[in-house]
């Protein structure tokens, strides 16, 4: 009868034992003979654990699938497999700011992962949502030129999808492909990655009695338009301003609220920031008063 011997490595304690195996073996029965013959292996919950065939490029390496049989990766005599835990720490980022470390499966895809990571905080509709890694990002925002400033042009509605060729959008985001792993695609434990929404299916999956969904909705239309993702004319950025500034400041106090009261960066994109009579404009709109559900509707709509 052949046989497969084969070099099993347990990771958390690096005990290496050389094991026989049939080839037609099922690798989730070849992890039970593991726990079974070797007492290093007998920590945890099995489900937790798994075969790695490691390669000398991180990404290259690949996992075992329980269904498969070990002839089906077509390994040979002498290869190492680790037996080792499939859970790893990974930091999520919000774009309020908050960090979380959620446990994923290092076996399973970002697509697969999202379904885990969005019903660890509480977002339902998964399925819009995706993970950028920062890291990476910073470097391209280091190489980016400025858009130059060309007033004629921000006043002509005709030409706003010219301007937002020419700006940062959301494409340029180095979002992670959902049909491979974080480790595939290079993603360390150490990393934090942005959770942000990148597919707006329909405003009828916002839920208005969901606060974390409505805040992230919020938080990244707020910084679209700032940063230019979305581009909106001089009167449409006034007008969110303005309900921005009724956010932060309340409504508005005649007496308090005066011209120079604003950080205009907070609330205006950078072209529209020395346009005379921006803040004017600002604090007209936040005269009005609008409801705070309003406020979220508006900026999502905005952005769509």
């Amino acid at each position: 009868m052949v046989v497969l011997s084969l070099k099993i490595c347990v990771r958390h304690c690096n005990v290496v034992k050389t094991m026989q195996f049939e080839p037609s073996t099922a690798v989730y029965d070849a992890c039970r003979i593991i726990r079974e013959r070797v007492p290093e292996a007998q920590t945890g919950q099995a489900s937790d654990y798994g075969l790695f065939l490691s390669d000398e490029d991180p990404r290259k390496g690949i996992w075992l699938e329980s269904g498969r049989t070990l002839d089906y990766y077509m390994l040979r005599n002498g290869d190492i497999l680790e037996y080792k835990k499939k859970q790893r720490p990974q930091k999520i980022k919000m774009l309020d700011g908050a960090v979380k470390t959620v446990m994923v499966d290092d076996s399973k895809t970002v697509g697969e992962l999202l379904v885990t990571i969005c019903s660890r905080i509480g977002i339902t509709n998964y399925e819009e949502y995706s993970l950028i890694q920062e890291t990476v990002e910073e470097k391209k925002e280091d190489g980016m030129g400025t858009l130059k400033k060309d007033r004629t042009l921000l006043r002509d509605e005709r030409k706003m999808e010219k301007l937002k060729a020419k700006l940062h959008t959301d494409d340029d985001l180095n979002w992670l492909d959902h049909s491979r792993t974080f480790r595939e695609q290079g993603v360390d434990e150490s990393e934090t990655l942005l959770l942000r929404r990148k597919f707006f299916y329909s405003d009828q999956n916002v839920d208005s009695r969901d606060p974390v969904q409505l805040n992230l909705l919020y938080v990244q239309a707020r910084d679209d338009i700032l940063n230019g993702s979305h581009p909106v004319s001089f009167d449409k950025a006034c007008e969110f301003g303005g309900i921005q500034a009724q956010i932060q400041f309340g409504p508005h106090i005649e007496h308090k609220h005066k011209p120079g009261f604003l950080d205009l960066k907070e609330f205006l994109p950078k072209e529209y920031i020395k346009q005379r009579g921006a803040e004017k404009k600002i604090f007209q709109v936040c005269h009005k008063g609008c409801a705070t559900i309003f406020v979220y509707k508006c900026l999502f709509l905005a952005c769509l």
